[in-house]
């Protein structure tokens, strides 16, 4: 089966996050952290401050020399953990092969998901209107066969920016591919690069194997690979999982049981999927149903089950009808609670077979 990866990059993510929370900022060159001294270092800024020079871990009295306007603020970790927990929360919706590199950025595998028609381009677009609509926040992303390929496509197009890499492209992608975009080049190695008179990856295509592994060593390896668009690594799932769900958002609101019933059908194939995947379809200790009405209130009905059964979901979904009073349903999901301390042996498990 062809993989199917997409890496999620929010877009200058605390810088984001403190112009959304204060309108004020957004017509601002604003840069976090970093006391205004000569030893402080600038965490991140926004675009308006790009234009001047200024970039991430840039001393921060440089950067006031590019842009004296600068408007430094300290930081506020506790607002922006709590944008990434939602931004996770929406991750889950569409998979559980979910490896986060940093509060701001992931890699998801969707290569099995029946959502959209197993479309991995229309997942992509829709993990970012969802971010979007529910965070305030932009989110660029890279759609491709492997996580290499996928974190180099998210930075095509920021901000806010879609980039698709299909497998038929991949050749022609990575042929002209700049060297010091592959992950793990810097300023050393590039250098030492140049200096043999390699610049793309092409340059490294038609160069003696031989003599890029004795130059780079182990590193020598990894350079041929991602210079031929290979990387086998898989979408490592690093936590415990408490819940696995599935839910979707409607192209039009519903009302009728039987429509209601075919969504949720769907659904329930899904997380059985993603149950299994986690080894913890015997590990069930209780199912919930989630609706969203047209008003966009949300309510849940829940029931301890031991394990799945398409006719489990039936009856909370008839809950849930009762106390829709006649609204439209523009969102359902369904979840399934696992023992926490079976969750810890599934994903044990799980990574001993990465």
């Amino acid at each position: 089966m062809q993989r199917k990866i997409i890496h999620v990059d929010m877009d200058c993510f605390y810088a984001a996050v403190e112009m959304r929370d204060n309108p004020a900022l957004k017509t601002l060159p604003i840069a976090i952290g970093g006391a205004a001294s000569r030893r402080g270092v600038l965490s991140t800024c926004n675009y308006i401050a790009r234009k001047y020079g200024v970039r991430s871990a840039m001393p921060t009295h440089k950067a006031l020399q590019l842009c004296p306007e600068l408007v430094i603020l300290p930081g506020r970790m506790e607002a922006y953990k709590a944008a990434s927990q939602h931004i996770q929360q929406i991750f889950h919706r569409y998979t559980d092969i979910i490896e986060p590199l940093s509060l701001d950025e992931a890699y998801l595998d969707v290569s099995e998901s029946l959502l959209f028609s197993g479309s991995a381009t229309y997942i992509a677009q829709d993990i970012r209107r969802a971010i979007a609509e529910e965070t305030g926040l932009t989110a660029s992303a890279g759609v491709a066969p492997c996580k290499f390929i996928a974190k180099v496509a998210s930075d095509e197009n920021k901000p806010n920016g879609l980039c698709v890499i299909t497998p038929a492209e991949v050749d022609g992608f990575v042929a002209s591919m700049p060297l010091e975009k592959i992950p793990g080049v810097g300023k050393v190695t590039l250098e030492k690069l140049h200096q043999l008179g390699l610049h793309t990856c092409k340059d490294v295509q038609g160069y003696a194997k031989e003599s890029i592994l004795t130059q780079f060593g182990k590193f020598g390896r990894v350079l041929l690979d991602r210079s031929h668009g290979i990387d086998n690594r898989e979408v490592v799932v690093d936590r415990a999982r408490k819940s696995v769900g599935v839910e979707r958002t409607l192209s039009h609101n519903i009302k009728q049981v039987g429509e209601c019933e075919a969504v949720l059908s769907d659904l329930y194939k899904e997380l059985l999927r993603r149950v299994a995947r986690v080894g913890a379809h015997d590990k069930i200790r209780s199912l919930a149903v989630k609706m969203k009405f047209a008003d966009f209130q949300l309510r849940s009905a829940e029931q301890r089950v031991q394990q799945l059964e398409p006719s489990c979901y039936q009856p909370l979904l008839h809950q849930l009808l009762e106390k829709s009073q006649g609204r439209g349903i523009r969102l359902l999901g369904l979840s399934a609670q696992l023992q926490q301390d079976e969750v810890m042996e599934a994903a044990a498990k799980q990574l001993k077979l990465i």
